[in-house]
């Protein structure tokens, strides 16, 4: 399972979901669609764009969590 921090890496920055798909040319609705976990994919060079306005790493953002229900 992936994990997204986004919500405490905007809390960190004392930024507004709203500003962050400003600052990087994204609708809220799919920012939003990261941000609760629902995205099945995200381009590299979105992530990038995200690190680079969040000032942070890819894996600041995601975290692998292992599925212990096997």
């Amino acid at each position: 399972m992936i994990k997204v921090n986004l919500d405490e890496i905007l809390k960190d920055r004392g930024m507004t979901l709203t500003q962050l798909a400003e600052a990087v040319g994204m609708t809220l609705a799919n920012l939003s669609i990261l941000k609760t976990g629902k995205a099945r994919a995200i381009r590299f060079s979105t992530l990038a764009q995200i690190c680079r306005v969040l000032q942070c790493q890819p894996g600041d953002i995601l975290e692998y969590k292992s599925d212990n229900h096997a």
